[in-house]
């Protein structure tokens, strides 16, 4: 079965599980070769529906896990996206599809993974996408307010800072929990306070920085 077989098998066997509801998410990630943001020596499993090691001791999601956060944060044609932990930049990649008219920041703390997420994305062709080295547990202030908020690591509680660069209106995804075990948190800006909401468990590599676990 060649990349795009593959993909199409995965995509509806997420369809048919679940995972993926909206016409929006499911073109998305039809449209993203994940094969591209894997290591060459995985990507004979790309379209497994499980994470693979990225280097670094990070990982990239399972497709059916971006399926969730993504379906979740209901980004929109023309969001403002800023996503906590670029990895190999495919989320980045599948959020850009959504977001045509608008544009995604990625924060990796890795400087040398994010430069694998920049020629990933370059790749790709997603040219609304910004990949910046810092600490994403305090966000990226330099353009906020945001629409989105997308936190692909897990934090030891909410991140005030990133609460505070959302839009209002806006909303965030946040794995909140234990090194080893979150509850997905979903966070809602209104009339300047946090209204918050779980969406179930999950497992995630931790969230480090100022605001996140000691390295």
């Amino acid at each position: 079965m060649n990349p795009r077989e593959a993909r199409t098998t995965l995509i509806n066997r997420l369809v048919r599980d679940g995972y993926l509801r909206s016409k929006t998410v499911v073109d998305a990630m039809l449209a993203v070769p994940r094969e591209v943001f894997v290591p060459e020596a995985e990507a004979a499993l790309a379209y497994d529906d499980h994470p693979l090691p990225i280097g670094f001791g990070q990982t990239i999601s399972a497709p059916h896990m971006v399926a969730i956060m993504t379906e979740l944060l209901d980004a929109k044609e023309d969001s403002r996206i800023l996503e906590i932990g670029s990895g190999s930049g495919y989320q980045a990649a599948v959020l850009s599809r959504i977001a045509s008219k608008g544009f995604v920041y990625t924060v990796e703390r890795i400087p040398e993974l994010a430069r694998i997420a920049e020629d990933n994305l370059g790749r790709f062709g997603a040219g609304n996408v910004k990949v910046i080295v810092a600490d994403g547990t305090v966000g990226y202030q330099a353009e906020a307010p945001y629409d989105r908020i997308i936190v692909t690591a897990a934090s030891p509680r909410i991140p005030s800072g990133l609460v505070g660069q959302l839009a209002e209106g806006g909303l965030m995804l946040v794995p909140v929990g234990g090194r080893w075990y979150q509850d997905l948190m979903m966070v809602r800006r209104k009339r300047g306070e946090a209204v918050v909401e779980g969406h179930g468990g999950c497992v995630f590599v931790p969230l480090v920085g100022k605001d996140g676990w000691p390295n």
